[in-house]
């Protein structure tokens, strides 16, 4: 019925819809209906709605090698207006802030600040170490628990840290001096160089960042050897 509000359980779908495409990166309805446990038409259905709402928006999903018959299916991503859904902190006021602390205090309390940021993060790993295998499974707990939705990805050169979500995305893109402080924040926790490779904050649609594989004594007494 027009006007009608909406039904909680949709509105609750939807929400799982986001979520499910926020952890997961791109996907298409199939792919969804899978992750929820929902038909493809259900998904189809609260997919058209959050397109509408201009939470999601479309492209065709690539092909590699030959194509089979018909038109690659449709993979729906998150929009800006769609990530503020997850979004809990006031981001203007924070921006206004660090500008204000900048003209006050300059560069170097900025670089302070966002040191601190990064802390909680550092923190948290200190009280979930004991309980995971190696390090980096200990600060991919760390980060999700602070709200990053980390997971990370096999490679032969290592792994591949992925965050699906960040909490201040939007001040990181005015302030790129927090993405470096979590950068340098990585490589202490973890004893080894990593690279970041895209930030959410710089538009990429998620935080990607390179842990590469831990070189072994052996390795590192050949290495030296060569210098």
């Amino acid at each position: 019925m027009p006007g009608a509000p909406e039904v909680g359980t949709d509105a609750s779908t939807r929400l799982q819809v986001l979520r499910s495409i926020l952890e997961h990166g791109p996907s298409t309805a199939n792919e969804l209906a899978e992750r929820l446990r929902l038909t493809p038409a259900a998904v189809r259905r609260h997919l058209t709605v959050l397109v509408d709402a201009g939470q999601l928006t479309t492209r065709r999903k690539r092909v590699y090698g030959p194509r089979g018959r018909g038109r690659p299916a449709s993979v729906f991503r998150l929009t800006d207006v769609g990530r503020a859904e997850f979004y809990q902190a006031y981001d203007w006021l924070a921006i206004e802030a660090l500008d204000k602390l900048r003209e006050q205090a300059g560069q170097a309390a900025v670089d302070e600040f966002a040191a601190q940021i990064t802390a909680r993060i550092t923190a948290r790993y200190q009280t979930l170490s004991d309980e995971y295998e190696t390090p980096a499974d200990a600060l991919v707990a760390a980060l999700t628990a602070e709200g990053f939705v980390a997971t990370l990805k096999p490679l032969p050169s290592g792994d591949q840290l992925c965050q699906f979500h960040c909490p201040v995305a939007h001040v990181a893109a005015a302030f790129p001096e927090i993405c470096i402080a979590e950068t340098a924040a990585f490589a202490k926790i973890l004893d080894s160089h990593v690279q970041r490779i895209a930030t959410i904050a710089h538009g990429d649609e998620v935080c990607n960042t390179h842990l590469p594989k831990p070189v072994s004594e052996a390795q590192a007494a050949v290495r030296r050897e060569r210098v």
